[in-house]
Formats: structure tokens, sequence, C-alpha cells
């Protein structure tokens, strides 16, 4: 176990650990038998016992869970929440995934209730595209600074098993310093883990886009293992799929459970309002959604966010689209009933109003966005430019008109950029718009696939 995974309470913390165990009509003994702790980590926390070293993040957790209270009010926040040293390739979509992150409560309640029951086992979020299934696993990794985390991006090519093995691997070992397994399975990797966990430590690793995953044959998916050590938990993220789409085939033994965001209503409902409200609220988008709803036949803020809420389809995709692009002016001719519904609404209705279905089409409009469609990776506007063969100016216009659905990668000398999200790459796939767009998809693959072999760099 690595010193950064015990922490130490302060002082403030001493004072509520000991209020919140006597609120709770509980003896030192009893919090610690109920916490599945020593009595000398009480003690540790409470200042009476030398802590010297410090005392495991999962006791404190336990501790916060059973006096219904928080870590950070046992441990302050800054030494709770650390300099974290997150995967690099996956720090940026962590960030920005856990920007504005609000609500999904119980889904998180939901995780911990399968891990406090079961010894080992796999717990699956399936929903649909832009149901927010990523952020939530951003949230998770970024709250709980131990666990291992491998996100897979088709759009990146980051969606190979030999790839989040290495990962995995590299993320194990500087966690547990493991010795000779640089040739190891995940299998292997997960049984001298577990050799290094504390008595209720726990190993937790979350794999998110499970439907992104590109892997032939007919083994487990990302060749995920059929049992698990105990102490051991894979989270998983996944789009609704057919039984035979599965590929998770397990022991009996081992614990399973799936929580279906489409089936969460209620919870989900909630969780969007309550998002609506921070944009609402927020610095970036405040003023155009103020002056927008100005505008509109005497409807109030509450009136705002109920509509959009019933528009939205409890799809978080569809409000980081539509609210930024009413406070950027883009629906100031629409009425609020006119807004688009759903995600996929959304998208064709931008469609139109950036003219792709304007007659006569335009045509090298339409080659840039599906070229950069094609592209498996984030590449600069003069790169795209070669690609579709069209002018810097005409690329920059596009990306101007897209922006919101775009991901801008500043770190390289040239900024870089792709799809935010899968599902908009969905939506140019689907057979209506590629007529309607007067496209072949072969040919623009291919087109792109030679100039990759001519050498251009990204």
């Amino acid at each position: 176990m690595r010193e950064s995974d015990k922490v130490r309470s302060s002082e403030e913390g001493k004072a509520r650990l000991k209020q919140a165990y006597k609120e709770a009509k509980l003896t030192q003994e009893e919090l610690a038998r109920q916490a599945i702790v020593g009595i000398d980590t009480i003690k540790r926390l409470l200042g009476t016992k030398d802590c010297p070293n410090g005392v495991e993040r999962q006791a404190v957790k336990n501790i916060a869970k059973v006096l219904k209270i928080e870590p950070t009010d046992i441990v302050d926040a800054k030494d709770w929440y650390p300099q974290q040293q997150l995967p690099a390739e996956f720090e940026r979509l962590i960030y920005e995934k856990t920007q504005l992150f609000c609500g999904r409560k119980f889904v998180f309640d939901a995780i911990e209730d399968f891990l406090q029951n079961h010894p080992n086992g796999y717990f699956t979020i399936i929903g649909d595209a832009g149901m927010g299934k990523s952020a939530i696993s951003a949230k998770y990794v970024l709250d709980n600074p131990e666990t291992i985390c491998f996100f897979n991006i088709r759009a990146e090519g980051t969606n190979r098993p030999e790839l989040f093995l290495k990962k995995i691997r590299q993320q194990l070992i500087a966690r547990f310093q493991l010795p000779d397994v640089a040739d190891a399975d995940l299998s292997t990797l997960l049984t001298k883990a577990k050799e290094k966990l504390s008595t209720g430590e726990r190993l937790i690793i979350v794999v998110d886009a499970l439907d992104e995953v590109e892997q032939e044959g007919t083994a487990n998916i990302l060749y995920l293992p059929t049992i698990l050590p105990d102490g051991v938990y894979f989270i998983l993220t996944r789009r609704p799929y057919n039984q035979n789409e599965k590929r998770l085939n397990l022991s009996p033994s081992i614990a399973t459970q799936e929580l279906d965001l489409r089936e969460k209503i209620q919870e989900s409902v909630q969780d969007v309002k309550e998002y609506i409200w921070e944009l609402l609220s927020d610095g970036k988008y405040q003023k155009g959604l103020a002056e927008w709803i100005q505008k509109q036949n005497h409807i109030s803020h509450h009136d705002f966010v109920e509509t959009i809420a019933v528009k939205s389809e409890n799809n978080f995709m569809y409000l980081r689209c539509i609210l930024p692009a009413i406070a950027d002016g883009y629906y100031n001719d629409k009425p609020l009933d006119e807004l688009p519904v759903g995600l996929q609404g959304y998208y064709e209705n931008h469609w139109h109003i950036m003219g792709m279905t304007a007659k006569p089409l335009p045509k090298n409009k339409i080659k840039i966005v599906y070229v950069m469609c094609a592209l498996r990776s984030a590449a600069s506007r003069e790169v795209i430019a070669k690609y579709s063969k069209q002018n810097a100016l005409t690329v920059q216009e596009v990306l101007d008109g897209w922006a919101q659905f775009l991901q801008k990668q500043e770190s390289y000398q040239r900024p870089r950029y792709r799809f935010y999200h899968e599902s908009f790459r969905d939506f140019l796939h689907r057979r209506d718009i590629v007529q309607a767009a007067g496209v072949n998809l072969p040919d623009i693959s291919a087109e792109v696939a030679n100039n990759m072999t001519e050498g251009l760099i990204l």
C-alpha cells in the first residue's frame, strides 16, 4: 500500500467524529464493530492514540458510512483529495467529464451497497448514448483516488484488449509496487494485488464504454477474468446490448449487478433538472440563457427548467448541447415549444441550422465533417484540410459552426479537434443522413486511409 492511501483526521474532524458517534448513540467499540475496523483505528482518528502513519482510507469510508457523514467531515478535504496521479491519457477526459457534474447519487449509493454486500464482483451501469455513463465513471475515479481505471475511446483507438491490459498493469504496479509482472495476465495481476490489500481494503477497477471495444474472437470482452479474488471489484459501463453481445461469462460464485439508467426515470428527472439549474447560474451561460428566457412569452425560469427537462428525455448530452446553443443565440428565432426534442432531434436540427440540407448541398462542408468522422484521432485544422482537400478557411468555418460538438485539444503546437461524443458519429452514420448528404462512406474512409499511408501527421 502507498503512503498516500493513508490519511489523518483534522482537528475539526476529531471533534466531528466524537459528536457523530455520540449522536448515533454508539460506543467506540460498537462503531468499530459496525465499520469493520479495529478499535485502535477509532482512537487514532479521535486523537486519543498516536497516529504516526495515518489510517487507511477505506476505514474512514466505512466509519463515515456508519455515521451517515462524509469522509471529509473527518479528514480535511485537501488531504482526502490529494494531487492525484491520474493516468496521463485519461486525466483531461476525467476533468472534462466532471465539470458541472451534479446528481447521480442513486448510482453511487447502488455501487457502495454492492461493494458492502459482496466479497467481489462486477457492477455494470447501462444506458443510452448521452445518459452520462462516462461522466459517472470519471466522477467515481476522481472521488476515489485509489481506483484503477480505463476509458475505451473508439475515436482515439484506445479500445483494444492489449492496450487495456498494459494500462491496467501500469496502474497496479504503481499502486502496489508489484514485482516481476511485466508479462503477467490480468488474473495474475489481480491475485498479486490482492496479496497487498489490507483488511477491509478494496481494489476497484472502473472500465468505461465496453460497447466501444474492438476485439476479435468470442472470449470475454477485454479478457475480463471469470473469477475474482475477494476484495476485487469491476465497475463497468456500456450501452444496452443483446444477450449475445454481452461477452462476459463469469463463474456462478462471482457477484454481478446491473443498474439500467433507463429504468431510473424519477431519479434521472431530478438530476436533469438540477443540471439545468446549475447552468442557469453558471457564469459562462447565465446571461445568454436569462436573455433568451426573457424574450419568451411570460415564462419563468421554473417553466424553462421543466420544459427543457421533458425535451431532454433524461439525456445529459442533449443538455450539454442545447443549453450552450441557446445561450450563444442559435435559437433566438425559436420559441420554447419549438426547440428540438431528444438528442437525435437536436443533431437533426443543428444539421439543418448549419445548412447541411440546403439546395444545392454544400458538398465541401459535408465532406469535411465526414472526413473528421473517419479520422481515428484528433487532427489539426491543416491536416483536416489536407484529408478533405478543402481550403483552410472552409475548414475553420466548419470547426466554428460545430464547436459545441468538438473537443479542442490545445496541448499541441497546433490545436487538434475531434468529435466530443460517439453519439454524433452514430448520427452521421445513420442511413437517412448519409443518403441525404450524398456521401460515400467507404470512399471517404479509403481516402483517409490512403493519406495516412502517405505519412501525413495529425
